[in-house]
Parts: structure tokens; sequence; C-alpha cells
């Protein structure tokens, strides 16, 4: 079992991804999953990468 550990901008530290997508994870389509995962890579690169639920959850 994983435990994502996030820090002070709401990233983990381990997986690169939010908090908002750690939680929505297990709900978003395979698509959705794999964007996810691009825009970790780009977080672990030193790039900006939004979070995708600020994109995909209205309000």
């Amino acid at each position: 079992m994983s435990i994502c550990a996030l820090d002070g901008d709401d990233v983990c530290v381990g997986c690169f991804r939010t908090g908002q997508e750690i939680s929505h994870w297990g709900r978003l389509d395979a698509d959705r999953q794999v964007e996810v995962l691009r825009r970790c890579q780009r977080r672990m690169d030193g790039e900006l990468a939004p979070c995708l639920m600020d994109e995909v959850v209205p309000g």
C-alpha cells in the first residue's frame, strides 16, 4: 500500500499528483488518468502543470 504525502503546494512528494487528483483517481476514466500522469511528469521535471480536477470538476 502506498501513502501519499502532500507538500505545501498540495502535491504529493512521491507521485506528484495533487490532493484532488489523488482523491478522484479511482473515479477517473483511463484517458484522464493518463493525462494526470502526464502532468505528474511535467511537475517532476519542474514545470507548471495545473491540477486536472480544476478543469473537469466544476466549482
